[in-house]
């Protein structure tokens, strides 16, 4: 059971080359629509919001890398809706004019895990979404759709359960740390994470709880099992703030897997 977009919009273009591309709808670029999913055995509901790409297309990451758009999804318009966690499955590396981006292509599965406000009424999941896609060209589109999804169990759907297989799993940080030092518009930050080794060239992914604060990619280097990540923060004041390192977000990505890690240790 599939509910199509009710309406799209092109916000405008962010030209990637100097090519001239042919005017495309955005229906022929991007789809969204709700898998329903099931009833967990804690009364939430596993749904999974899935993103359908045209040929050579590819959309953005949580983090969409050196350049790119990074993904928004809201649902304050639903309704019976009391919380939506949002599952991230690891994401593909891809260059594009000498510029690294995170991200995924051809079709993706974003687990949703929906906690309804009245278990026993259907719920309706109105959906706000606010990505990037790219080809020759990129896009930022925002797509508004709504589904309703009925009380019960519901039944499993592979799609939503391999997606959830692809999540980073999550690993112990009482043992990260790390130091942080002013610079003239922001915050260095060097993080020490205990991660065994995800295979090949592995990439680290620092996330502050400002999601307005701009965050370079980082110079990464291992010793055992240990991976060093330097980055600058830098706030849209531009200038030192105060980082509460709790609330640090880690991603090291690799060629064979992904680890997250949340909070580290001064150093």
């Amino acid at each position: 059971m599939k509910k199509r977009i009710a309406s799209s919009a092109v916000l405008g273009f962010l030209l990637c080359s100097a090519v001239t591309a042919p005017a495309q709808s955005v229906q022929d670029v991007v789809e969204l629509d709700l898998v329903p999913g099931w009833r967990t055995e804690t009364g939430s509901h596993m749904a999974g919001l899935r993103i359908t790409l045209a040929p050579g297309w590819k959309t953005y990451w949580r983090v969409p890398g050196e350049s790119g758009i990074p993904p928004t999804l809201t649902f304050a318009q639903s309704t019976n809706v009391h919380s939506v966690r949002i599952g991230w499955p690891r994401p593909g590396v891809f260059e594009s004019y000498g510029l690294e981006t995170i991200g995924y292509a051809d079709e993706v599965v974003l687990p949703l895990e929906i906690k309804p406000t009245d278990a026993s009424t259907k719920m309706n999941v109105s959906v706000r979404a606010s990505i990037g896609v790219c080809r020759d060209i990129c896009l930022p589109v925002e797509i508004l759709f709504s589904s309703d999804i009925a009380p019960g169990a519901g039944a499993h759907e592979p799609l939503i359960s391999e997606a959830i297989a692809r999540i980073p799993k999550t690993v112990q940080s009482q043992t990260a740390r790390c130091a942080v030092e002013p610079i003239r518009d922001g915050l260095q930050i060097t993080a020490y994470l205990p991660v065994p080794a995800q295979g090949g060239t592995e990439r680290v992914f620092l996330e502050p709880s400002r999601s307005d604060v701009w965050t370079s990619p980082s110079k990464v280097s291992r010793k055992g099992d240990t991976i060093t990540a330097v980055a600058d923060l830098v706030p849209p004041e531009a200038k030192p703030f105060a980082l509460n390192r709790s609330q640090m977000r880690f991603t090291v990505l690799g060629d064979k897997g992904a680890v997250e890690m949340f909070g580290c240790q001064a150093d």
